[in-house]
């Protein structure tokens, strides 16, 4: 979705702030938004883990052979320094515990998942009993509601909650910390948007203004701005909802430096970038970088990162790729993953790997997988339908799934009718929805393998899709801008 902006000032309505760069107003309409909607997540985005469980999974299994790996090849090594030493045997030392920290932990299901599904597979209690699995989260209301997370109860003595910014974590220690996991944190965290012009570096400045229509709905005008300024949100919350009204002035002006970190990394990439161009420098993933590189033990697993974004330098040079858009009011910008991997190397990151998401968790599952929106991509109506007309196929699509699909989890899908359905049309679409069973298709944010696929290929055919364009897809490379994963390791 792209960013509601005016450039003709005389067109605006009610100024609520000044102009700053996008970083710092970014920054400041996140802190609203996750105060005032930090439990209602999902009613505005979805991410790969907020209902399904297949990055979970992967995540899960990966670790699980990563460490299992790592312990080997420590107990030969000890072995052979004990036999060229001619020691006496000793006892054997306890495995150390292995704290796991997720930044950005949403709604609790991938730590639920992740916890589950490593639980599952240690069948012989390698791994499982020495997790320590930390939620992170730098909003109180959003900590709580993932801490609630039904599937969490059994994994009670394994989880702990940490309320702090993942760029600034000064209460943990150096060196602690064997993996850290994000899932589309770095998107939120605070990115300018610059571009080079007649030799200079610009960025862009925002002012925001509230629209004619909800500006006359608050009497306390006054009170408004002013909780608006100061991030009230208590205050703010006693006012009619505002997020998706504001309507934003932008403009461009010249870097001041000496407010950007990496400076000369930064504008040596920007060479690589024809002028004119915007592309997002992502200052929030560097500092969390910076923060993984000081916690992470020598021996660390790593850091995973899953978001958004592109490492291609021919789609950062494309004026028209989308760096930003808002959901529900808050902002989330495409991460530029070529200038992280070349911040993190110079953040000492040893190991930068770039891969598609969807291969990482196929291969850590061991099967092709393909997203459920891909799959909707793939439906030769797909593009021709309305709104509502989606929305059929959509359940459609999940119905026919759910004769063979079945999750080891039981979830209600959350899936809010349109108001321009017709009437005969809703009834339908309701009945539809209410008959779905709850060990099926999560959400329409969900992985599914290639088996699953291809055990439901009638019924899909039945409704309309393609058996050779489906088989197509699921070999299809990654977009230009498509969910990655970014491994880091010092």
């Amino acid at each position: 979705m792209s960013l509601t902006v005016f450039n003709n000032p005389d067109a605006l309505p009610q100024l609520i702030g000044e102009f700053r760069p996008v970083d710092e107003w970014q920054a400041h309409i996140n802190d609203i938004f996750y105060g005032l909607r930090g439990r209602r997540l999902r009613e505005f985005s979805q991410t790969f883990a907020a209902a399904d469980y297949r990055l979970a999974h992967a995540l899960a299994a990966d670790y699980f052979n990563r460490v299992v790996k790592r312990d080997q090849s420590k107990a030969k090594a000890e072995v052979k320094e004990k036999v060229a030493s001619e020691a006496q045997p000793e006892p054997q030392p306890q495995p150390s515990p292995l704290t796991v920290m997720e930044w950005g932990c949403g709604n609790g299901n991938l730590a639920a998942c992740f916890l589950t599904h490593l639980k599952t597979i240690d069948k012989d209690n390698r791994v499982y009993p020495r997790v320590r699995y930390v939620l992170v989260d730098a909003q109180e209301a959003s900590l709580q509601a993932a801490m609630a997370h039904p599937d969490l109860v059994q994994h009670t003595d394994r989880i702990e909650s940490l309320c702090a910014q993942a760029q600034d974590l000064a209460t943990v220690t150096d060196g602690s910390v064997d993996r850290i996991i994000c899932n589309e944190l770095w998107n939120d965290l605070p990115t300018k948007l610059m571009l080079r012009k007649d030799g200079d570096v610009e960025e862009e400045f925002l002012r925001p203004n509230l629209s004619e229509a909800r500006h006359a709905e608050i009497a306390d005008w006054s009170g408004f701005v002013q909780a608006f300024d100061t991030k009230d949100i208590k205050a703010l919350d006693a006012f009619p909802a505002f997020l998706e009204d504001i309507i934003w002035e932008k403009e461009y002006r010249k870097s001041d430096w000496k407010m950007v970190p990496y400076r000369k990394t930064i504008a040596d990439f920007l060479k690589k970038i024809d002028e004119h161009v915007l592309v997002p420098v992502n200052l929030g993933a560097y500092a969390s970088i910076k923060e993984a590189n000081r916690l992470l033990a020598p021996d660390a697993i790593g850091l995973s990162s899953f978001d958004a974004g592109t490492a291609d330098l021919d789609v950062l040079n494309d004026p028209e790729k989308p760096c930003y858009g808002q959901f529900g009011g808050q902002y989330s910008f495409m991460v530029n993953f070529a200038l992280v991997e070349t911040v993190a190397k110079h953040l000492g990151m040893k190991v930068s790997q770039i891969e598609p998401q969807k291969e990482y968790v196929g291969q850590c599952l061991a099967t092709n997988v393909m997203s459920l929106m891909d799959l909707l991509a793939t439906h030769p109506r797909s593009h021709a339908l309305r709104g509502w007309e989606q929305d059929t196929l959509i359940v459609q699509t999940i119905d026919a799934l759910n004769k063979t699909y079945q999750s080891p989890y039981r979830r209600t899908i959350e899936f809010p009718l349109p108001p321009d359905i017709p009437a005969d049309g809703r009834e339908t679409l309701q009945r539809l929805l209410s008959s779905l069973k709850q060990d099926g298709i999560p959400d329409t944010i969900a992985y599914l393998t290639e088996e699953e696929l291809t055990t439901a290929l009638q019924d899909l055919e039945a409704i309309g899709y393609e058996r050779d364009i489906i088989q197509s897809a699921l070999q299809a490379p990654a977009q230009n801008v498509d969910y990655y994963h970014h491994f880091l390791k010092p």
